[in-house]
């Protein structure tokens, strides 16, 4: 048996402590638990422990038809559901060799975009939040409320749209509603310098963010880490340009794919802003296609029973937070024999091993934050 007795003296500077961090569910993010090992304040190793709220997606995907389980695939990142679902539509057209109406292709392209701003704004408010800064808090869910009010407006959902189908959408647009979208974009990209300035120029901010948590562009690679976190490592890639789908590939005049090499929580941060506003210009873009667009379907008609034919396929999507991607295997009936998730946040957070080990617990909020997930996105 050993002892070790920790008072006043030179005892407790070889002593690591044990930390948990959770699990608890701290802003937006979801139930996840970290365990660090300390040396003083410094963390020595840390160890992400994810499975606290554990839905099991994938095996309820095996038990329910190709129009059921998109109710299943929405819900895995709570705040990116339209995009959830469209991963898994564009995989079982694919499988049918189904054409989707041109109409539809742009409609989904516009809400997969209005989608990507209002997973950003909550990131841009709450990231502050965790800061001590509650003001941009107030001012990402006014702007969310304006482009809430038209997504509810055209699929009757707040949070979980269900309005992709097989083949297309739900239904038609409602009379005016372009206009309406059009206006609540306007309004929001009015408002954006709010972030910009008082975000970006708040010297506090960027005295807590710049030169924290260093995300290496190898560790990028080594671990699968996606979207804006590791274009903020440097990493030049996105779906949207290098492998278009929807209407991206008509759209590479107006995308802009932002990257930064600084990797730590600040060039994270700008990352995502900037992702916002190029969100905007292509909302704008999709609209101005709409207009030109004549009228239309805007889905194609399906049997009663839909039955993907025997074979398999992979359709992965730039959802707001990083890959995403649906491994769909048919036995040519009308439920999946199995359907893998793989999702952005659960990379994403891997990276945490690395990323922590040697920062300090009083930036380790700060790192966190910046790794914008959502840990139902984690625990598919």
């Amino acid at each position: 048996m050993t002892e070790t007795t920790i008072g006043v003296g030179g005892a407790a500077d070889s002593t690591d402590m044990v930390l948990n961090i959770g699990p608890q569910h701290p802003s937006t993010h979801g139930v996840l638990r970290l365990r660090l090992v300390l040396d003083g304040e410094r963390i020595r190793s840390a160890e992400p422990i994810v499975g606290y709220m554990h839905r099991g997606a994938e095996k309820l995907f095996e038990a329910r038809d190709y129009r059921q389980i998109v109710m299943l695939a929405n819900r895995h990142d709570w705040l990116s559901a339209f995009s959830n679902e469209l991963g898994v539509v564009l995989a079982v057209e694919r499988m049918l060799g189904m054409e989707v109406p041109e109409r539809a292709v742009w409609t989904r392209t516009l809400l997969a975009e209005l989608n990507r701003v209002l997973n950003h704004l909550m990131f841009l408010g709450s990231y502050p939040l965790e800061l001590g800064g509650i003001t941009p808090i107030f001012y990402a869910f006014t702007e969310r409320e304006e482009l809430q009010h038209v997504m509810e407006e055209i699929s009757g959902g707040r949070m979980h749209y269900m309005f992709n189908r097989v083949g297309g959408l739900k239904e038609d647009l409602p009379n005016g509603w372009l206009g309406r979208a059009r206006h609540a974009v306007a309004e929001v990209r009015s408002r954006m310098d709010r972030f910009d300035d008082l975000v970006l120029g708040n010297e506090i901010f960027r005295g807590r963010t710049r030169g924290v948590g260093v995300l290496a562009r190898s560790d990028v690679h080594a671990y699968g880490v996606s979207g804006p976190i590791a274009r903020g490592s440097g990493v030049d890639f996105d779906l949207r340009r290098d492998e278009p789908y929807l209407a991206y590939g008509e759209l590479q005049d107006t995308l802009k794919v932002i990257t930064r090499t600084e990797g730590d929580c600040l060039a994270r941060f700008e990352v995502l802003l900037a992702q916002t506003h190029n969100a905007l210009d292509l909302a704008d873009a999709c609209l101005d296609r709409l207009a030109e667009l004549p009228q239309g379907p805007i889905n194609q008609r399906l049997p009663k029973v839909l039955k993907a034919p025997e074979g398999h396929t992979y359709a992965w999507t730039e959802n707001p937070l990083g890959l995403n991607g649906y491994y769909l295997v048919s036995k040519g009936e009308k439920t999946p024999y199995r359907l893998k998730l793989r999702s952005a946040s659960y990379n994403n957070i891997q990276a945490l091993t690395v990323l922590l080990p040697g920062t300090l617990v009083s930036d380790m909020v700060a790192i966190l934050g910046s790794m914008f997930f959502v840990v139902g996105d984690v625990d598919k």
